[in-house]
Formats: structure tokens, sequence, C-alpha cells
């Protein structure tokens, strides 16, 4: 004859009745409507999240922008240095000789 391990069968029948109730509770109207609220709440997160990003890149452009204009600026200013130096230091060379 079998023996059976009457622990071992009631533990199975058990989770088979715990899977059975939970495909029914996920499966439910109430659950349903707590997927729906959740994935609003998500996609009102990502909303954010895509506003935030724009905003912080539009001012990572304008600082970009900024700051090239500076180097430009530093750039000129030293160009013109530069040539106002060679000017001295041509009307001196003239004066000397």
């Amino acid at each position: 004859m079998v023996n059976i391990d009457w622990k071992k069968a009631a533990i199975f029948a058990g989770g088979v009745l715990f899977g059975t109730a939970g495909v029914k509770v996920l499966a439910s109207k109430d659950a349903k409507k707590v997927y729906t609220n959740c994935t609003a709440a998500v996609l009102r997160a990502k909303e954010s999240v895509l506003e935030t990003t724009t905003k912080v890149q539009e001012n990572a452009e304008d600082i970009l922008a900024e700051a090239e204009a500076i180097n430009a600026r530093r750039k000129a200013e030293e160009a013109a240095e530069e040539t106002e130096e060679e000017t001295e230091s041509d009307a001196e060379t003239a004066q000397t000789e």
C-alpha cells in the first residue's frame, strides 16, 4: 500500500487554495481599480519628471551659451591686448631707430 504524507498533501492543497484565492483577488474589480490608480499615478510622475528634465536641459543650454559668450569675449580681449602690445612694441622700436 501507498503511504501518503498528509502533511505534504495538506501544504500542497493549502498552496493551491491560496494560489486560487490570490488569482481571484488579483483579477477582482477592486484590484483593477488599484492597478488603474497606480498606473495613473506613475503616468503623472512621468510627466512631472519629463517637465523637470526639460527645464534642466533648457537651463543647461542657456548656461552653455553664456559660457561660450564669456569665452569669446575673453578671447577677443586677449587678442586686443596682444595687438596693443605689438603696436606699442613697434612704436618703441621705431623711436629707437
